[in-house]
């Protein structure tokens, strides 16, 4: 194994400030609570900053706004608004070193995936928007000789794992519709939002056209059930999930929701062994395995099971775990003090159900929310850690004989987010893909994502698509 030198990314670039307000009309004001909480390094359990928890009248505040700016936004031309949404992709990439560290700080992420992966893909969400602004007309959607309409408001609800990214996901599609948003990143991981309130105003974006209100659940609460709001998106647990599709029934807003997962990553005995290993590696351990649609359970067919878990033993053991700022860092840290409560729960529970625990030798910092790459083998279908989203770096392996037998197995879990298929042939390939209850099925390869593709789930993994032409839809009134 090649010894590293430590290679940091310097921190300097950013500048967060000791406390932050709310971004609302353009501005940044107080709250009308004197409530604050700290946001926290989760690598070393160093406050960040203060961050403002918006109350209902804040929230009002933003609606409000966001309605009074959606009458000249929703009547501007398609290729107005383009105008924008290309600026503030551009300035993002501009920004990308900065905002990939404030990422990295504010979630606990490796900088290699903050810069590599989140930060392109945010930019191309908002160039591929910008570039469907004025073509609404020619998306297939609505009524003959009838343009789509933009809906309203957007109230949008996002999570911790991927904070920017999921915000180009949500506000890039309802600004080129020609809707206005108030936006509620997670209470853990708002820097990233908070800095795209101050890329809103270096683009010129009117005031109000987009609002962003922190604070805790009882925040987004307000926003999902505020009567100006005319669509909800929200993207994060499943229980949470039913409870806003609860309070949004029967108001006429229109929903959508991306919510949990218990993928399954399906490897058949024809497979070349160490690409499957490197794309279960992927599937499962990248953002520590803080992804909806992680690869976290394993299904290998028989034949190959012992030699497929040898091999991804030997590569896992390579892993390096630590300074999520070092760019040879490959897993970083567990975003919270009560994500990590969660992740050891659910790991010790595997363990007392008799499935067979791994870990490579690996020494974790002192300080910090970490928890190392782990491996459950001999796990039986009825066991939590093969049927409960674990949302860690944590894989459950199981296996199969026949490919009747894998699509079982697949689809006996109440998500359905997404799959991974590993074989050489075409057939089987494409025989797999259509049985399988699964928004998203990759095909030797996993956690490859294009804005152009549409993503979202069946059953509990919830409904709506995001990226894509799809996701355009759900921003229209057609």
């Amino acid at each position: 194994m090649f010894e590293y030198a430590p290679a940091p990314e310097s921190r300097d670039i950013v500048d967060i400030q000791p406390s932050y307000g709310l971004f609302i009309n353009g501005e940044w004001v107080e709250p009308h609570s004197e409530e604050r909480h700290p946001t926290v390094n989760p690598a070393t359990e160093e406050p960040l900053s203060e961050i403002a928890w918006a109350d209902e009248a804040d929230v009002d505040r933003a609606v409000e706004a966001a309605r009074k700016a959606f009458v000249t936004w929703s009547a501007m031309r398609g290729a107005e608004r383009a105008k924008y949404l290309f600026r503030i992709a551009r300035i993002i990439q501009e920004r990308a070193r900065e905002l990939a560290v404030l990422e990295t700080l504010d979630n606990g992420k490796p900088i290699r995936e903050s810069r590599d992966v989140d930060l392109p893909l945010v930019a191309a969400h908002f160039f591929y928007y910008a570039g469907w602004a004025d073509k609404l007309a020619y998306a297939g959607l609505g009524r003959p000789g009838r343009e789509p309409r933009p809906i309203g408001v957007a109230g949008q609800v996002i999570p911790w794992n991927f904070p920017l990214l999921m915000l180009a996901w949500k506000v890039a599609p309802a600004l080129a519709c020609g809707n206005t948003v108030v936006l509620k990143p997670a209470e853990t991981t708002p820097l990233t939002a908070l800095a795209f309130a101050d890329i809103c105003r270096q683009a010129d974006l009117p005031p109000g056209v987009v609002n962003i209100v922190t604070g805790a659940g009882e925040t987004g609460a307000a926003l999902v059930r505020h009567p100006g709001v005319d669509k909800v998106a929200f993207t994060g647990s499943t229980e949470v999930g039913k409870l806003i599709a609860k309070a949004v029934a029967g108001t006429g807003k229109r929903l959508t929701l991306e919510l949990g997962g218990k993928a399954a990553n399906i490897v058949f005995d024809d497979a070349p062994i160490d690409q499957a290993v490197e794309g279960i590696v992927n599937g499962i351990f990248f953002n520590q395995g803080h992804v909806c649609c992680a690869g976290s359970r394993l299904l290998v067919q028989e034949s190959i099971a012992d030699e497929l878990i040898e091999a991804l033993k030997r590569r896992i053991a390579l892993l390096r775990v630590g300074d999520p700022l070092d760019k040879n860092t490959d897993i970083g840290a567990i975003n919270s003090a009560e994500q990590l409560a969660k992740i050891r729960e659910l790991a010790e529970s595997g363990e007392a159900e008799g499935a067979e625990r791994w870990s490579p030798p690996c020494t974790l910092p002192d300080r910090g929310y970490w928890f190392p790459p782990t491996v459950f083998t001999n796990v039986a279908q009825s066991h939590r850690i093969a049927r409960e989203e674990i949302f860690g770096p944590v894989l459950s392996v199981l296996t199969f004989r026949t490919p009747a037998e894998a699509v079982e197995k697949a689809n006996n879990t109440p998500y359905g987010l997404s799959a991974g298929v590993w074989t050489e042939k075409g057939s089987l390939m494409l025989w797999m893909a259509s049985r399988l209850r699964a928004g998203v099925v990759w095909s030797n390869t996993y956690n490859r994502f294009d804005p152009a593709s549409p993503f979202g789930g069946y059953k509990e993994s919830g409904y709506g698509r995001e990226g894509g032409r799809h996701g355009l839809e759900e921003y229209l009134a057609l």
